[in-house]
């Protein structure tokens, strides 16, 4: 399974904090070896203030040893830090305490009117802010995310989006819900950072590369989002597949994200329109990216090959079992793939056999059975089963004018956008 494992490639996309709940998920599927895994995270944890965290991993990996002097007096320091960063910041630490004035700084949309309001009634002093940032950040890397996050989202209400520091709040901010699950407030932080890199490339002094470096980063960090928030199954097509920007950086940077790509479409009904457009995209970088769940399309729309989906079905299984991201789409992603393989054969062949239908979808022909009469149930298909003879005999489907509209506009939308954003 390890040959499928995307955790070093997606390592490197993402904040160490980040990787944590992935190096978790790896040590309960045991597919490396634990001592390999505490390793990781001891390297991990040292470039952290995670002391305690990392004397309980080193406990665990050296139990014959005592704790080295060194990490207790790093402990102490961290400690001594977060004392003196609190005092410098303690007229804000009030402020935020009191509901009131925190829905008045709300409804301020000026930054300026703000700074005027808090240095009129509270003390309050724009440096202050500096300190309040790198509060959060040291309280972030203590692995307090939820202070943090309070912090950070003061630092958003105040500062102006062009302060050398906007950016990193953003970040931050971002990283502190992901890790609290907080999956509204991360959506929303999301979707503010996707617009601050889109709309300002002058904050990047006009250099591609970066530019191309923060949506690479902002891809990765967003399948914590998309993959735990309702509506991300459905964002994450649009924002993946529609947005160029977006499908460049997959392309030249981190092909490995068709995975995620390719099962949101498989298990997004609503959005059949879109695989016309991902096997072009699959199709494109098979030559640097491969895996079970992209070789699966490719076998099922491109080669009509449904021997060779069947297996990789069996393979994509394993797949999604062991990725930290997919796992809890397993079900779906089965009953979604084993009705693409029925429907693609039920287009090319009139009468069907259910005991051959039965083996190209991983099932006995009892249960195969079943499942049919269900989906003819639920009028997802016109067909008839003949149980003497055990056959499956299809009636005529042509798609209504408007379904075919529907899959004509379905993705106007964010075209038309697109379109927009590339004439500007």
């Amino acid at each position: 399974m390890a040959k499928f494992d995307l955790t070093s490639r997606m390592g490197q996309y993402l904040d160490r904090h980040l990787v944590f709940p992935l190096l978790e998920f790896l040590s309960a599927k045991e597919i490396y070896d634990e001592t390999e895994l505490l390793k990781a995270k001891l390297d991990i944890l040292s470039k952290t203030n995670m002391v305690d965290y990392a004397i309980d991993i080193r406990r665990q990996l050296y139990p014959n040893e005592e704790v080295p002097e060194e990490l207790k007096q790093r402990r102490a320091h961290v400690v001594a830090q977060l004392q003196g960063l609190q005092q410098k910041v303690e007229p804000i630490i009030k402020v935020m305490g009191n509901d009131d004035v925190m829905k008045n700084m709300e409804n301020m949309r000026d930054s300026k009117t703000l700074i005027n309001f808090l240095a009129k009634d509270f003390n309050f002093e724009i440096n202050m802010i500096e300190s309040l940032h790198k509060l959060a950040k040291y309280r972030y890397e203590c692995g307090n995310y939820s202070v943090s996050t309070s912090y950070l989202y003061f630092c958003m209400l105040v500062l102006p989006p062009n302060d050398k520091n906007y950016l990193s709040v953003l970040w931050g901010k971002l990283a502190s819900e992901i890790l609290v699950q907080n999956w509204e407030s991360a959506l929303e932080d999301l979707n503010k950072l996707r617009e601050y890199i889109d709309s300002n490339p002058n904050h990047f002094g006009g250099n591609s590369l970066q530019l191309l470096q923060q949506r690479t980063w902002l891809i990765h960090w967003s399948l914590f989002v998309f993959f735990n928030h309702a509506m991300g199954r459905e964002l994450i097509i649009e924002m993946f597949l529609y947005r160029p920007h977006y499908l460049n950086a997959i392309q030249t940077m981190c092909p490995h994200i068709l995975r995620y790509l390719a099962t949101a479409v498989i298990i997004n009904r609503g959005r059949r329109s879109a695989l016309k457009d991902l096997v072009k995209v699959i199709q494109q970088e098979s030559y640097t990216y491969r895996d079970p769940i992209t070789e699966f399309l490719e076998h099922l729309y491109v080669n009509f090959d449904f021997d060779g989906a069947r297996q990789k079905l069996h393979e994509c299984q394993t797949v999604l079992f062991n990725d930290f991201f997919l796992i809890s789409c397993l079900e779906e992603f089965v009953e979604n793939a084993r009705l693409m393989i029925f429907e693609t054969f039920c287009r090319i062949h009139q009468c069907i056999s259910i005991g051959m239908l039965a083996e190209k979808l991983n099932m006995n022909p009892d249960e195969a059975e079943c499942w049919i009469v269900n989906l003819i149930r639920n009028a997802r298909l016109d067909a008839k089963i003949d149980s003497k003879l055990g056959h499956v005999v299809m009636g005529a489907q042509p798609l209504s004018p408007y379904q075919q509209l529907i899959e004509k506009i379905d993705s106007l939308a964010v075209r038309s956008e697109t379109l927009v954003g590339l004439i500007d």
